[in-house]
């Protein structure tokens, strides 16, 4: 009793999911995905075991479309209940609606996308997320195009017994925490009024703190720039005759190492830093 997109980004490194539901923690139960292979949602009287089976058969090369057709067709429970989408890393989406999923439930698909749902307020909510999809190619960030595709299936009416939860899971070699991790965006909004709006803040918070700096906006960390920084950086406490290091001291209590550049600064670290 879900709405979900799954895709892949333009360039085709990043895969991904955002769901929303009217459904306790739909975060723990729909979305997977897994770098350099794909991503899946499982919804309606979903079946859990469809995450690892199909990741592994989109590392194994198996495109989407024959990957779903695996998953039903090994099912031994209640097929009919089932919906799945999934995406690869190349080529089209794939989605299945189960005919007894309760209405209007159904999908569609694109290149890099997978769209469905069950239990909505009618066909316009697939179709806004789909047009919200396509509005966004601009958009390189996979989290920004999901959730804005999320956002406009919500408006749309969503499911139709109304809101609780809603996720947004994000795979990407190497993007995550400080590059140890393929995790790249993991958000949940497990019981909450609004729940898409939650985690569209949440993005934006994760943005701040975990995404790093755009090399292009960098300010290097001399003249008055520098001056700057280090007055406000001792008002603060954080006196290091290396400015570098002064500045690596007071990003670590404010959760900031991630947007850290030697010899410089990033102007979004300068206006948190000034509003400190």
């Amino acid at each position: 009793m879900t709405f979900s997109i799954v895709a892949r980004s333009a360039d085709g490194l990043a895969h991904g999911v955002a769901v929303a539901s009217k459904f306790l923690g739909v975060g723990a139960a729909v979305p997977a995905a897994l770098a350099g292979a794909g991503a899946v949602a499982t919804q309606s009287y979903a079946n859990l075991a469809y995450r690892p089976q199909a990741l592994t058969l989109l590392q194994t090369g198996v495109d989407a479309a024959h990957t779903v057709n695996a998953l039903t067709a090994g099912d031994a429970g209640a097929v009919g209940q089932r919906q799945v989408g999934v995406v690869g890393p190349e080529g089209e989406g794939s989605t299945f609606t189960g005919a007894d999923c309760h209405p209007w439930a159904g999908g569609t698909t694109g290149d890099g996308v997978a769209i469905q749902g069950n239990m909505l307020a009618g066909p316009q909510v697939v179709d806004a997320m789909q047009v919200a999809w396509e509005a966004s190619v601009a958009e390189a960030r996979l989290a920004y195009r999901l959730l804005a595709a999320l956002r406009a299936g919500d408006l749309a009416g969503g499911d139709r017994r109304g809101r609780q939860s809603a996720a947004l899971l994000v795979a990407a070699k190497g993007m995550g925490y400080g590059g140890t991790s393929d995790i790249w965006v993991d958000l949940r909004v497990d019981d909450h009024p609004d729940p898409v709006a939650e985690l569209t803040r949440l993005l934006d918070l994760h943005t701040l703190y975990f995404e790093r700096p755009d090399p292009a906006t960098l300010l290097p960390l001399t003249g008055p720039v520098a001056e700057e920084v280090r007055g406000l950086l001792a008002g603060g406490g954080h006196t290091q005759e290396d400015l570098d290091a002064a500045l690596a001291d007071w990003a670590g209590v404010e959760n900031l190492e991630e947007r850290l550049v030697a010899g410089a600064i990033d102007p979004l670290v300068l206006e948190h830093l000034r509003g400190r």
